[in-house]
C-alpha cells in the first residue's frame, strides 16, 4: 500500500507538471492567440460606434491606438510560442520531473526503511500480546538484570546507621514473626540497596500477613520485584499489582507500575489513560509526577488523543515568605536567623518523611542540611531518597549532582 501510495502522488505530480506544457506542444491554441482575436473584434467596434455616431474621432483614435498597442504585444507573445521551443519545454520539464522522482526515491531509500512490512493495528496488538506471553518470569528476569544491578553503586551510610542496621537484622532473626521488625528490615535493605535482601524480607512478611497483607504491602512486594529485575514487570510482580488495586483501586504506586507494565509491552491505549488519571488526581508532590510529564505527551499521541495537556505543576517547596517575613529575619542577628533556618528545613523534612515531596525538594532539603553542616544526616537523606527514585533516571541524575555539590557521596 505504501509504494501503491507513492507511485500515485508521483504520477499526479508529475502530469500537474507536463499536462500544459503538452497541450502546447499538441498545437492547442496559447492564450495569446485568444487575446489578438478580442483586440481586433474591438478594432472592428471601435470603427462601428464611429460611423453610428456614438464616440467622436478623437476618441476612436485614442482608442485604436491603445488597442493596437496590446495587439502588437499579444503579436510578439503568439510568435515566441513556436513549435521547436514548446517540444523542447516539454523535454525539459518531462527531465526536470524524472530527476526530482529519483532523487526523491534514492533519498528514501538511503534514510527510509524500504523493507519495513506494513504494520497494522490488527499486527501490532498481536505483536504487544506475543511480547507479553513472552516475559521472563521473575527467576528468569533477575538473573538478566543481575549484572546490571551489581554495577550499580549502593548507597554508603554512616557507621551509626549500619549499626542500627546490623542490629535489626539481629533481632529478626532472633524473632522472625515479629511483623513490625521485619517490615522495618525490609523497608531499610531496600534504602541500602540490598534488593534481593528486601525482596526475602518482604515475602516473609507477606507470609506472616497472609490474608491481612494490605494494599501497600502488595504494591511494595510488586516494587521490590520491579527494582530486583532491573524495571521488568514481571508475572509475579504484575499479581502482585492486581492483588493491590485490587484491594485499593486508588493505590498510587500501584496504579502508576500498572501502567509502567502497558508501556513496556507496546500498550500505550492502556497505559495513557492509566497515567492520565494518576496524573491529575494524585498530589502536586507525588513521587511518579515528574516521571509521567516526560511521556505523557508521547503516549497520548500514540493513543490517539494528541491534544492532551497535563494539568498545570502546582508550586512547592519549603515556605516562601512575605515581604515583612523578609524584613523581620533581615534584622534578626546570625544565631536566631540559622534557628529559623533549622526550624524551615526541620519542618521540610517532617513533611518529607510523612508525605513525601517532589525530586526538587529532596535536593533542596539535601543541600540545605550540608549547608548546615550535618552532613551525615544530608548523607542519610540523598540515600532515602535514591531509593525512592531508583525507577527514575532522570532523578538520580538530579540527586548526584546535589550531591556533587554539597561534598557527599
Amino acid at each position: 500500500m505504501f509504494w501503491v501510495l507513492c507511485a500515485a502522488l508521483a504520477l499526479v505530480v508529475g502530469a500537474a507538471v507536463l499536462v500544459p506544457f503538452m497541450r502546447r506542444e499538441t498545437g492547442e491554441a496559447p492564450a495569446a492567440a485568444y487575446d489578438l482575436r478580442v483586440y481586433r473584434d474591438q478594432l472592428r467596434e471601435v470603427d462601428r460606434d464611429l460611423e453610428r455616431g456614438v464616440i467622436g474621432a478623437d476618441d476612436a483614435a485614442r482608442l485604436r491606438t491603445e488597442i493596437g498597442r496590446k495587439v502588437l504585444e499579444a503579436d510578439r507573445s503568439l510568435r515566441s510560442a513556436q513549435p521547436g521551443q514548446s517540444r523542447r519545454a516539454v523535454v525539459g520539464a518531462a527531465v526536470a520531473v524524472a530527476v526530482t522522482l529519483a532523487a526523491s526515491f534514492a533519498l528514501y531509500w538511503y534514510i527510509g526503511s524500504p523493507d519495513q512490512p506494513d504494520q497494522p493495528l490488527k499486527t501490532r496488538l498481536a505483536e504487544a500480546r506475543a511480547l507479553y506471553d513472552a516475559r521472563p518470569d521473575q527467576a528468569k528476569a533477575e538473573a538478566i538484570a543481575a549484572p546490571l544491578l551489581a554495577e550499580r553503586e549502593k548507597p554508603q551510610p554512616d557507621a551509626q546507621y549500619v549499626d542500627l542496621i546490623e542490629k535489626l537484622r539481629a533481632a529478626v532473626e532472633r524473632r522472625p514473626d515479629d511483623i513490625e521488625g521485619v517490615a522495618l528490615l525490609a523497608d531499610h535493605e531496600a534504602r541500602l540497596g540490598n534488593t534481593m535482601a528486601a525482596k526475602a524480607a518482604q515475602q516473609h512478611l507477606m507470609e506472616l500477613k497472609g490474608d491481612q497483607a494490605t494494599a501497600e504491602d502488595h504494591a511494595r512486594m510488586a516494587s521490590i520485584l520491579i527494582e530486583a529485575a532491573a524495571g521488568t514487570v514481571s508475572p509475579e510482580a504484575e499479581a502482585e499489582l492486581v492483588q493491590a488495586l485490587k484491594l485499593d483501586p486508588a493505590n498510587g504506586p500501584a496504579r502508576y507500575m500498572a501502567g509502567l507494565l502497558e508501556v513496556q509491552y507496546g500498550r500505550p491505549d492502556r497505559a495513557f489513560p492509566l497515567w492520565r488519571d494518576l496524573l491529575e488526581t494524585s498530589p502536586p508532590d507525588a513521587p511518579w509526577n515528574r516521571s509521567i510529564r516526560m511521556v505523557i505527551g508521547d503516549l497520548a499521541w500514540l493513543a490517539g488523543d494528541p491534544g492532551y495537556q497535563p494539568p498545570e505543576m502546582a508550586p512547592t517547596g519549603m515556605p516562601q515568605l512575605n515581604q515583612e517575613q523578609m524584613q523581620a529575619v533581615q534584622d534578626m542577628d546570625p544565631e536566631a536567623q540559622q534557628d529559623m533556618i533549622r526550624g524551615m528545613v526541620e519542618g521540610l523534612e517532617t513533611r518529607l518523611a510523612q508525605e513525601g515531596g517532589t525530586p526538587e525538594e529532596w535536593v533542596m532539603l539535601i543541600s540545605s542540611l550540608a549547608r548546615l553542616g550535618t552532613t551525615d544526616r544530608a548523607q542519610a537523606i540523598l540515600d532515602e531518597a535514591r531509593t525512592r527514585f531508583a525507577a527514575l533516571p532522570d532523578v538520580l541524575a538530579m540527586l548526584d549532582n546535589a550531591a556533587a555539590q554539597a561534598g557527599l557521596q
